[in-house]
């Protein structure tokens, strides 16, 4: 029997089984599961670091078809901790493919299942909410795997952003130039260090835990708070940098992770989310421009609405139109603004670009 043949067995926290069929590594994974409606988009979404620490489902039917290329990244591993499709497919149509999905899976030693009725289990996900789950194709004893998924820890409460996180600080862009941004690095997107540099920024990118008086050696003028995985209410050591950031009265600018560091150093608390967003079509409407925006989103936590109401230093800027959820902020007396979902969306609708272009305006005016 070849690998491609062996059975492979999910088992969810609340005792549901599908079985289905191996692909890629064969082992055991677990993480907490979660799924993404895009169509397209597949290696970016499994290199993107704010995965880490899930199995994720792809909602689109065929998974792999298109192959795999060595620039379609957004880090320099797979991040996901398991694979859930419908139809995972090993053979491609894409010539400038450098392979094939199911050898990039074995080289990143990621354990996956197909011949999953993914569209079922994403209902049950909507209906039951995420949760913890087990893939495995070495061992399909369902109590033996229901007790080893016991074990696993919650999201709640989990601070893996400096399990992705850069080791040594390193720069990008024109050293000539004079916008020097100092990203903080929570698990950063590839491409949202290109979408500064190609608006002309230098930037550095800092690991998590690095303290502000050496990211201020950088001399930069402007500070970039990135997205990343986890629970933000458990990165103590990132709130307070923040805090420390806040005081400098330079122009921040946060993306997803980001965005709800920026709240929590604000006084606002975050909240998990029932399933979270994560796909490239949430509607999002800009309640300063009165626009609506198609954006790219990938998070299961949430800034809290009623204290965001409450606390009158801080001005809700956008609003998502499928559940009212707070997806942007600024702070009224500072020059800090952040979103919730992602304006570099590679691949993705290119919307809300320009969240960058004021952020490089904003370091430029107060130069100026």
């Amino acid at each position: 029997m070849s690998e491609k043949q062996r059975p492979a067995i999910l088992v969810l926290a609340d005792g549901t089984v599908c079985q289905g069929k191996a692909f890629g590594a064969i082992g055991i994974t677990t993480g907490e599961i979660c799924f993404n409606t895009g169509m397209t988009g597949y290696q970016e979404v499994f290199t993107d670091p704010s995965y880490y620490g899930q199995i994720l489902i792809m909602n689109t039917v065929h998974v792999g078809n298109y192959g795999v290329k060595d620039k379609d990244v957004e880090s320099d591993s797979v991040k996901i901790r398991g694979l859930i499709g419908r139809n995972l497919e090993d053979q491609y149509s894409r010539k400038l493919a450098n392979g094939s999905l199911e050898d990039y899976m074995k080289a990143n030693k990621i354990v996956s299942i197909e011949g999953v009725d993914t569209r079922a289990l994403v209902a049950h996900i909507r209906t039951k909410g995420a949760m913890n789950c087990i893939i495995s194709s070495e061992i399909t004893d369902v109590e033996l795997l229901k007790k080893n998924l016991a074990s696993v820890p919650d999201m709640n409460g989990l601070e893996l952003a400096s399990h992705v996180s850069t080791k040594q600080p390193y720069e990008m862009g024109n050293a000539d130039s004079k916008v020097r941004i100092a990203v903080m690095d929570y698990g950063v997107k590839q491409h949202i260090l290109h979408c500064m540099v190609d608006r002309g920024a230098y930037v550095k990118v800092f690991p998590a835990k690095t303290k502000l008086k050496d990211v201020k050696d950088f001399r930069p003028n402007g500070y970039f708070i990135s997205n990343g995985p986890g629970d933000p209410a458990a990165m103590d050591y990132a709130i307070d940098t923040v805090k420390e950031i806040m005081k400098e009265d330079k122009p921040v600018f946060g993306i997803c992770l980001g965005h709800q560091l920026l709240a929590l150093a604000n006084g606002i608390p975050t909240f998990k989310m029932h399933h979270g967003h994560r796909g490239l079509n949430h509607p999002v409407k800009n309640l300063i421009t009165g626009k609506c925006e198609i954006t790219t989103q990938n998070h299961g936590f949430g800034v809290d609405p009623e204290a965001v109401k409450k606390a009158s230093h801080i001005e809700v800027t956008h609003l998502n139109l499928n559940d009212q959820s707070i997806e942007g902020i600024r702070i009224k007396d500072k020059p800090a603004f952040s979103v919730q979902y992602h304006p570099e969306s590679t691949p993705g609708p290119h919307d809300s670009r320009y969240l960058f272009d004021e952020f490089i305006k904003l370091i430029e005016g107060q130069k100026n």
